[in-house]
């Protein structure tokens, strides 16, 4: 191909009714969705989820674009890729909230960092505040960085040395954050025990407010 170079007369009779751009009737990010996917597999859910490609599809829409969960079916349509429907979504959640399924997800998480008796785990404390002034028994007003004065939840996350996550746990907005300390660490104590009874802790770095 070169600047200015005329079409190519191959003989053949114009076709008035295909002439101009043909129309674009769908498109898919298959190399990104080829990537978070092998990902998801490698980090061990494939195990934990067996084959509900409803997980699937949640955790890799957020991953491109963090939004509600009404919202992520949007994000797998321009992809490119098949989303369940949303009150499938909604009939599935109930199961993902479960103490058992979150810890088999970060029994998961442990085995891919390889974490061990007297590893180095990293523990620290955020809030999430909700915009709406009517608290519940788990949204509660509490202390915000950000001064602000709607309801709130507290979450913990622990991660490995080099800030692979291992868990999120959840707390009432207004629970300090001095006492969120043995609940968020606990998991990582029960990760990182060896199959040969290994009773060592791992060492906890915390953020120093979170250890006041």
């Amino acid at each position: 191909m070169a600047g200015g170079q005329t079409e190519l007369d191959l003989g053949l009779e114009e076709d008035v009714s295909s002439s101009g751009p043909l129309p674009i009737v769908g498109s898919q990010a298959a190399h990104l969705w080829d990537a978070l996917s092998r990902a998801y597999d490698a980090v061990g859910f494939d195990q934990v989820a067996g084959a509900d490609e409803v997980f699937r599809a949640l955790v890799c829409a957020r991953i491109i674009e963090p939004t509600s969960k009404a919202d992520s079916l949007r994000v797998l349509a321009e992809v490119g890729v098949p989303g369940p429907s949303y009150p499938t979504l909604g009939r599935r959640l109930p199961g993902y909230a479960t103490a058992e399924f979150a810890a088999a997800l970060a029994k998961a998480c442990a085995a891919h960092a390889a974490l061990g008796p007297a590893s180095l785990v990293l523990y620290d404390v955020s809030t999430l505040y909700f915009e709406t002034d009517t608290a519940d028994e788990f949204r509660k007003p509490g202390f915000s960085k950000e001064r602000r004065l709607e309801p709130q939840i507290t979450i913990g996350l622990l991660t490995d040395a080099t800030g692979f996550p291992l868990m999120v746990t959840a707390f009432e907005g207004n629970k300090a954050e001095t006492s969120t300390a043995a609940t968020g660490l606990s998991p990582g104590r029960a990760l990182a025990r060896s199959p040969a009874g290994d009773q060592r802790d791992p060492v906890a770095g915390q953020d120093r407010r979170a250890v006041a």
